[in-house]
């Protein structure tokens, strides 16, 4: 019996190998430290990703819209999958409000906050 238990752990141990591999993978691949987001007549978005990430720890409160990949908001505006400010006005400012009438610390909530010409 002993060794049915022990054998079992070690399948089980094993069989959780590529799934903890994965998860490192993707905890290392978090993407740019920074981005810039360019939004047409407005002067670009400057997005501290990184810091986003590590705020609110779950990439799908923003990716539920478009993937992880570069250029991804540009490329599904141009395919008009995305509506102009469908992210920023949908996404940003919603979160940064709740996060304030939460009374926790949050980004701007005003467009010329975000974009600001450099």
């Amino acid at each position: 019996m002993k060794k049915i238990i022990i054998v079992l752990a070690v399948v089980c141990g094993v069989g959780l190998i590529p799934f903890y591999l994965s998860v490192q993978a993707e905890d290392q691949n978090m993407g740019a430290e920074n981005i810039k987001i360019p939004a047409g007549s407005m002067p670009t978005v400057a997005f501290p990703h990184h810091l986003h990430q590590k705020e609110l720890k779950d990439c799908n409160l923003c990716h539920d819209l478009f993937p992880k990949a570069p250029g991804s908001i540009s490329d599904l505006k141009n395919q008009q999958k995305l509506q102009k400010k469908q992210v920023m006005n949908g996404k940003c400012i919603q979160c940064h409000k709740a996060r304030n009438d939460a009374g926790k610390e949050a980004g701007p909530t005003e467009c010329n906050k975000c974009h600001v010409r450099i």
